[in-house]
């Protein structure tokens, strides 16, 4: 992961996120299409978009921590991290019912009912999501940050995470702190995706068999 000549793709990535959030609010409000669907592509057209500006005018992708190499030791090293968190969210969730306390609550995932958009939100929300998120606030926010010391890139790009979430509250907090702290430990950004995939895929998971 490199902090150095990434002022130019930084706005430039900003700018077209402003302008893909835009597309999202007007093509949504004229009812062409559903607002699941129009999000989804969207998202992936941010993804493109992120990528393609890093390459035109940065670094590249190894600037952001996703170059080729990086992929698959990011993907098992982000398999691990999601273990141990598991194990500490587990054992959260075990004090919090020995107390008296219901977990559960903490969880505000409202899941689609029909299976077709269930599959949908599924991968929206669980790969498409992440994916678009951890590049904009770890590979180019926290990247851009970085140069000013680790604590303001992880403070401001942790709040700007939780801002941006329609519903926020500790666990986006925790998410986001989490997902900075494995980049900057790392150095690859398929580890705080996949930390945040399977993170996502979880309390879907858990919400459904709690309801």
């Amino acid at each position: 992961m490199t902090h150095n000549n990434q002022t130019e793709p930084f706005f430039i990535s900003v700018m077209a996120l402003i302008l893909a959030e835009v597309a999202v609010i007007v093509i949504i409000s004229i009812k062409i299409m559903a607002p699941m669907f129009v999000l989804g592509i969207i998202r992936v057209l941010e993804i493109i978009s992120f990528m393609l500006i890093y390459v035109m005018w940065g670094n590249g992708l190894a600037s952001l921590g996703l170059a080729r190499h990086q992929i698959v030791p990011g993907l098992k090293r982000g398999l691990i991290w999601s273990s141990g968190f598991g194990i500490i969210v587990a054992l959260a969730f075990g004090i919090l019912f020995l107390s008296g306390r219901n977990p559960f609550n903490l969880l505000n995932a409202r899941l689609p009912e029909q299976p077709g958009e269930l599959l949908f939100f599924l991968l929206l929300r669980g790969v498409i999501g992440p994916v678009a998120e951890e590049i904009f606030f770890r590979g180019i926010l926290y990247g851009f940050l970085r140069r000013w010391g680790v604590f303001i890139a992880l403070f401001l790009s942790s709040l700007m995470f939780v801002l941006v979430h329609p519903v926020s509250g500790p666990t986006q907090m925790v998410g986001s702190i989490l997902f900075a702290v494995a980049y900057e430990t790392e150095g690859k950004l398929m580890v705080p995706i996949t930390i945040h995939a399977l993170g996502n895929m979880a309390i879907f998971a858990v919400s459904a068999l709690h309801l």
